[in-house]
């Protein structure tokens, strides 16, 4: 019999519209986890002879941390030896994985999620070549530790992106082709479209991705690329918003559709909570306005990666300012550009950005 991690809800309120989402001590009849150790498997054997099975089911958010820094690059990008990969785990199940700098100055995050029948890599990278960027060996190994931890022999694989256009969330993608119990979410938009049931509603429906009871939703989200898809995380409640809205330089590709999908994020994350916004780089310094310019591979000042939900409401906001406008148009977590070159600068400060000077790098 497979050992299940229970858990209960509470009877408290909550900020939105629903119950107090609470977890418990990881499996409570096995007595591992001590009285205040929420939701966690790291007691159980290492190698269990059954499948673990993990309630994902109960209230949230489980738990997780992002509070470390982020390799940040060398002024000589060939003589970094920071790993070509760097692997932060959010939890047990949820995994954060950041491409170094110095192989490639847009350092994109992809994303790894387990559940009781698979796991899910959201997004692939800016490099193909595996030496430069081993990106599958990474998650392969990743997965084998879980595997064992969770007492599985075979954990299958979904990859998909935010979108496949982007050429720095896509290419790593060819490191997959091949791989067994894998399955690749296709770059068409039209097949795209077909794979997660949207083909007759794109883009205002929504698909899902099972992951066995950790259910992913998929949410169209076109602007930034015309194929761009948004997946929300009910587990962590995290949004995973590839290109569509980061701190960073935010490149808009049709303003209406941005509007639109920012409108539509918005209205679904009113009807879910959402913890944290994650998104597919970091651009911004810590300094309010401030971004680093395109390919630089040394970034000591950066911000952090996660955004708080508010941050939608504000990008819809400036993004019908810029809409129809040929224009750049700084905030302080973002710096939208409509139908202007990613280079492009402005004499003018806007009105509402605190106006600091950067350190000087050391």
């Amino acid at each position: 019999m497979a050992e299940k991690l229970a858990c209960s809800p509470a009877s408290s309120g909550h900020p939105w519209d629903g119950p107090k989402r609470w977890y418990p001590n990881g499996n409570l009849a096995l007595g591992y986890n001590p009285p205040g150790v929420r939701n966690t498997d790291s007691a159980l054997p290492l190698h269990p002879s059954e499948p673990v099975i993990h309630d994902y089911a109960c209230d949230g958010p489980a738990p997780g941390n992002l509070a470390f820094r982020w390799t940040y690059g060398s002024n000589v990008a060939a003589k970094n030896r920071d790993p070509r990969v760097q692997v932060v785990q959010y939890n047990e199940d949820t995994f954060v994985l950041r491409q170094n700098v110095c192989v490639h100055w847009e350092a994109p995050f992809t994303y790894l999620l387990f559940g009781n029948a698979g796991a899910l890599l959201i997004d692939t990278g800016a490099t193909a070549n595996a030496r430069h960027y081993p990106l599958r060996e990474t998650v392969d190994a990743i997965i084998t530790r879980w595997g064992q931890a969770r007492g599985r022999r075979k954990v299958p694989l979904t990859v998909a992106l935010t979108s496949g256009e982007d050429v720095a969330q896509n290419q790593g993608l060819v490191q997959f082709a091949g791989r067994p119990d894998t399955t690749l979410v296709p770059k068409p938009l039209e097949v795209m479209k077909r794979f997660y049931g949207l083909e007759s509603h794109w883009p205002s429906g929504t698909g899902a991705i099972d992951l066995g009871d950790r259910v992913i939703e998929v949410i169209p989200t076109p602007g930034a690329h015309k194929d761009g898809v948004s997946f929300y995380d009910p587990y962590c409640d995290l949004l995973f918003t590839g290109d569509l809205l980061f701190p960073g330089k935010i490149n808009i590709g049709n303003d209406r559709d941005f509007t639109a999908s920012l409108e539509r994020l918005e209205a679904f994350a009113g009807s879910r909570p959402v913890k944290w916004i994650l998104g597919g780089h970091i651009e911004m310094m810590f300094v309010p306005g401030r971004y680093y310019p395109r390919f630089a591979t040394y970034k000591p000042y950066e911000r952090v990666l996660e955004m708080e939900p508010a941050l939608i409401g504000e990008a819809i906001r400036y993004a019908r300012e810029v809409q129809g406008k040929d224009m750049m148009l700084i905030r302080p977590d973002f710096v939208l550009f409509n139908g202007v070159s990613p280079d492009q600068r402005t004499r003018v400060w806007p009105e509402g950005v605190p106006y600091f000077s950067p350190p000087r790098p050391f």
